[in-house]
């Protein structure tokens, strides 16, 4: 073998080296955090990047939305009722060198934040304020598990309570207690209605005792609406009428 041969050898192994070793490909929804003898030189963008070999070492975080669920959590409300509740927690890594450098596992971290943070804030609220204000406890559970997380560079989006499981003894009462309050309000609007139709009826009279022709008039339509089918046939029969046959009887008409 001669010299030209090992050169070419030489050359070919240091490239293969070079290559293996010095260069990394930085994928768009990665960054690449580059430590040179254990400190901090930057971070790589997207691409085709290249280190030093044996000097420099790169790690890859992660940008994309991570979508966590925290697992039933059974806690106790501050109005003493005991529930299970889950969550989920949309969080993405922003600055990827704190991600790397000040947690150890970023992505652990955050899921026992949130996961304390669930227990904290719900065990401190009413059971009725759960229910009602859902969106309300939902920013408040992102606001604060956001603000744990933003030393490790990490964004908290969103997080999102998913269910609650009551005990089956307050199932039964909150059923009771909606059942009792729909029968409220249909009794408040039977009632109203009564009124206003106690209401109608009273002006009603009033008009007929002021106008007789009105009664007479209403007479006859209760007629007509009588042989509304056309198979009847029915002979009115006026007050006027009824008068002069009380009278022939020798009464007196009035």
């Amino acid at each position: 073998m001669d010299a030209n041969t090992i050169k070419y050898i030489i050359a070919a192994a240091v490239i293969i080296f070079l290559v293996k070793y010095g260069v990394r490909i930085v994928k768009q929804f990665e960054g690449g955090v580059v430590l040179r003898f254990g400190r901090l030189v930057g971070v790589r963008t997207p691409g085709l990047k290249f280190i030093i070999p044996l000097v420099d070492k790169m790690y890859k975080i992660d940008t994309r939305v991570v979508t966590m669920t925290v697992e039933p959590q059974e806690l106790i409300t501050r109005d003493n009722v005991t529930i299970k509740v889950d969550a989920v927690v949309y969080f993405q890594v922003v600055d990827c060198a704190k991600a790397l450098i000040q947690v150890e596992h970023y992505v652990k971290a955050t899921s026992q934040i949130a996961l304390t943070t669930l227990r904290s804030v719900l065990g401190q609220s009413e059971l009725d304020e759960l229910l009602a204000q859902r969106d309300k406890i939902n920013q408040k559970l992102a606001a604060i598990i956001d603000h744990h997380t933003e030393p490790w560079g990490v964004k908290v989006g969103v997080v999102e309570v998913k269910d609650v499981l009551l005990p089956e003894t307050m199932q039964r009462s909150m059923a009771a207690q909606a059942e009792a309050e729909r029968e409220k309000r249909a009794k408040v609007i039977r009632a109203d209605g009564e009124f206003l139709a106690a209401e109608t009826l009273g002006k009603a009279a009033v008009i007929i005792r002021n106008n007789p022709p009105a009664l007479q008039l209403r007479y006859l339509q209760t007629l007509t609406e009588m042989t509304g089918n056309g198979n009847g046939t029915i002979v009115p029969v006026t007050m006027d009428l009824l008068g002069g046959v009380k009278t022939a009887f020798g009464g007196e008409s009035k």
